[in-house]
């Protein structure tokens, strides 16, 4: 009897836990299949994008569209309309050749030489005046090259500065860029002239002065070295005479001193 009585509670107790399994089983099924069906309605919501669609629609480099002229034109001419032209585009221009015989001779300006400085920047003008003194009266090219290979720190503003000087003088003042040749360069001092502490020994201080300069110049319109060396060639042409019996009136060379006897 007590044998049969454990064969059935053991049979029993089997059938309990497999009806328990049997039904977490199904409960998680029927959670999973919920889950799959909300995220399909989810997706299929007109408003839902795809995160991988919009990062390529907005994060993509996209071929940007060339406007044809007339379009240019027309949206010029709606600005101008609402009044909202730049400052560079409201300019009246001229064409070529346009208006040119409307303006009488005598009022037409031109331009002998074109000034143009450096900024103030940190520099003692004892250091500067030295490059001033390098490119006074050489050409404008001769300068630049000049500048290009110095050794100076200064030297690479300098440098910039010409080349600005003389493009400005070409374009702007149709200044011949042959003859163009540093005619002044002169150095001033900056209003800076920065003041600090020195300190010393002995429990003594000074006063360290940071000075502050710039360089300015005059290009004109020079003679080009083939002129000058032409013209050197004739003086020196000049100055040959001949060695005849006949007297001539030319200043003695290379007088002797007086009282040689």
């Amino acid at each position: 009897m007590q044998s049969v009585a454990a064969s059935l509670r053991s049979a029993s107790r089997t059938v309990s836990l497999a009806g328990s399994l049997h039904n977490v089983a199904s409960s998680s099924r029927a959670f999973q299949l919920q889950g799959v069906q909300s995220r399909n309605v989810s997706l299929r919501l007109p408003n839902f994008r795809n995160p991988v669609s919009w990062l390529r629609d907005n994060l993509s480099p996209n071929v940007r569209q060339q406007n044809t002229p007339e379009e240019i034109e027309a949206a010029k001419k709606q600005a101008a309309e609402k009044g909202q032209l730049s400052v560079f585009e409201s300019v009246p221009t001229i064409a070529d050749g346009e208006g040119a015989d409307q303006v009488p001779a005598w009022r037409k300006k031109t331009y002998t030489e074109h000034k143009y400085s450096t900024g103030n920047f940190k520099i003692s003008h004892r250091k500067l005046n030295l490059l001033s003194r390098q490119i006074a009266g050489k050409p404008i090219d001769s300068a630049i090259l000049q500048m290009m290979f110095s050794e100076k720190r200064a030297s690479k503003r300098i440098k910039s500065m010409l080349v600005v000087a003389k493009s400005h003088a070409t374009k702007l003042k149709s200044l011949d860029e042959q003859k163009l040749v540093v005619a002044e360069s002169w150095v001033t001092k900056g209003p800076n002239q920065l003041k600090r502490f020195d300190m010393k020994g002995r429990g003594r201080a000074g006063i360290k002065t940071h000075p502050h300069s710039r360089l300015h110049v005059v290009l004109k319109e020079g003679k080009t070295r083939a002129e000058l060396r032409e013209e050197e060639r004739a003086r020196k042409l000049k100055r040959i005479v001949s060695a005849g019996l006949v007297r001539e009136d030319v200043p003695i060379r290379n007088p002797g001193p007086n009282w040689a006897w």
